[in-house]
């Protein structure tokens, strides 16, 4: 009997344990690349999963992670995904601001972010901390396209609810907000009557423009992304350029032939560029002999 009752407070201490879990970046991904492939499997209608699929999302989640977590507590992380993505969407909708896919970051400049902070506060949320996942939101997200064929693009921003959100994709906190999808109860597909204006919206937009069109739409602000991203970096490179770095260290005292020939190759590095030239004067001598020491013994 004694047996029985510690491993019944032992489960019961595991599922409290798992209950007070914390969302991380990776859980997040984790949880995104799951809903992304039941897109692409076409588990996805009227802009909502199905009961096949978050059966799948939630079995998946469990086999990956090892945390048995309901369905509802995945379906608080999909809201808060949600309204992440109703936040980074517009904004990079903007021409002035480029995403960085690598890093996940969002890039303009200083002025550029006060001033549509100033009318959207909600975006001082991704403007440090940015959004990595914004290629897998797009899947999951965008109405232009449904039943596994979409494009990296989302659809019009004015069809996505924008409401506030206090957390960024990689915080630690929990949510209590619930989306409801009551469709899922049902067996296999259905179709569930929209409910709000911007759902009736977007059906309309969807029926007049087409697959053809949302593609069409995709591949240009895909260039246009490209452009932007582009530009950004030659921006960035041209303010830490070689030829900044090797004016300031003509300049240096106490710099040998072999640590000026070995900085110049470490110039090469558009990190190393700009920490180089951020660095105080000073600094700079001790930093080089440091790294082109790191350099030389690899």
């Amino acid at each position: 009997m004694a047996r029985r009752i510690t491993r019944s407070r032992r489960l019961e201490t595991q599922q409290l344990e798992q209950s007070r879990a914390k969302w991380t970046a990776s859980l997040t991904k984790i949880l995104a690349d799951l809903m992304v492939d039941q897109v692409h499997k076409g588990n996805k209608q009227n802009n909502s999963f199905n009961k096949k699929a978050w059966k799948h999302i939630c079995d998946g989640f469990h086999n990956k992670t090892g945390l048995k977590w309901d369905k509802e507590k995945l379906k608080n992380r999909h809201s808060v995904l949600r309204r992440q993505y109703a936040i980074v969407k517009p904004i990079l909708d903007e021409g002035d601001f480029v995403w960085d896919e690598a890093t996940g970051a969002i890039i303009a400049n200083d002025e550029i972010w006060a001033e549509y902070i100033k009318n959207n506060p909600d975006a001082e949320t991704v403007k440090s901390g940015g959004c990595s996942i914004f290629k897998e939101l797009c899947t999951i997200f965008s109405e232009a396209a449904t039943n596994g064929q979409h494009e990296y693009a989302a659809s019009d921003s004015e069809h996505t609810p924008r409401a506030p959100c206090p957390e960024l994709l990689s915080t630690h906190q929990d949510e209590s907000s619930s989306e409801s999808e009551d469709e899922e109860d049902a067996n296999g597909p259905q179709t569930v009557q929209p409910t709000t204006p911007t759902a009736t919206c977007s059906s309309r937009k969807r029926g007049r423009k087409g697959v053809d069109g949302a593609i069409a739409d995709a591949i240009l602000e895909m260039a246009s992304a490209s452009k932007m991203r582009a530009a950004a970096i030659e921006q960035h490179n041209s303010k830490y350029s070689i030829s900044d770095c090797i004016k300031d260290l003509d300049l240096m005292e106490g710099v040998d032939q072999q640590l000026y020939f070995a900085a110049l190759d470490l110039f090469n590095n558009p990190n190393a560029r700009e920490i180089f030239l951020s660095l105080k004067k000073d600094k700079r001598l001790t930093w080089l002999h440091h790294r082109c020491a790191v350099v030389s013994n690899r």
